[in-house]
């Protein structure tokens, strides 16, 4: 039988990222892309932004969902280290300015581009493999770029989501953006998954 041509970008996708994650296992941070179940939960809320980042998008999972829900005059910005990434973001999005940089960066990045009071960050960055270091200087600039009122949403896996470092960015976050973060789980990904939602109301 003909496979459909999102069939084909289906196992591009998955290709992609098995070759990332055999050269940095860290850098990943998951087993598998992220599925259409949890990449919808991840961008719910975000239609009428006008100006939204993604850090991490990998493959872009969250990116496809993302790009079908803004208007034309949205604003989006994905940061992301993995060149061979960037380049598959660049070539299927070209309305995404792309840029291939730490998400450390982020304050400069915005900045370069005259970003600034962004409504939506979304986050598929693995905090926790992430040095602790570099997860705060994340943060930092997460407070710094996102408007009051704007939210930002990210994902734990439900096995990890007790472990020391994940409840620790969930303190540390809640403290900088002034509020907690509202849970829904995601049964049907490969592991199941918490999506986190905070909203900057400091």
């Amino acid at each position: 039988m003909r496979q459909s041509p999102s069939a084909f970008a289906g196992w591009t996708e998955h290709l992609l990222f098995l070759r990332a994650l055999l050269r940095n296992p860290r850098s990943v941070g998951a087993i598998a892309p992220s599925s259409l179940y949890l990449a919808r939960r991840m961008v719910m809320g975000i239609a009428g932004a006008e100006q939204i980042i993604e850090l991490g998008p990998g493959t872009g999972v969250f990116t496809r969902e993302i790009v079908g829900r803004v208007g034309p005059g949205c604003r989006v910005l994905a940061v992301e280290v993995n060149r061979a990434f960037v380049e598959r973001l660049q070539r299927v999005w070209p309305q995404v300015d792309c840029v291939c940089a730490s998400a450390e960066t982020l304050p400069a990045l915005a900045v370069a581009r005259g970003i600034s009071g962004v409504d939506h960050i979304i986050s598929g960055l693995p905090f926790a493999s992430l040095p602790a270091d570099t997860t705060r200087r994340i943060l930092d600039g997460v407070h710094e770029t996102l408007r009051v009122g704007g939210t930002f949403t990210t994902f734990q896996y439900v096995h990890a989501y007790g472990m020391t470092a994940a409840a620790s960015f969930r303190r540390e976050l809640s403290a900088r953006l002034g509020s907690g973060p509202h849970s829904h789980l995601v049964v049907r990904n490969v592991p199941p998954a918490f999506v986190l939602t905070w909203r900057r109301l400091k």
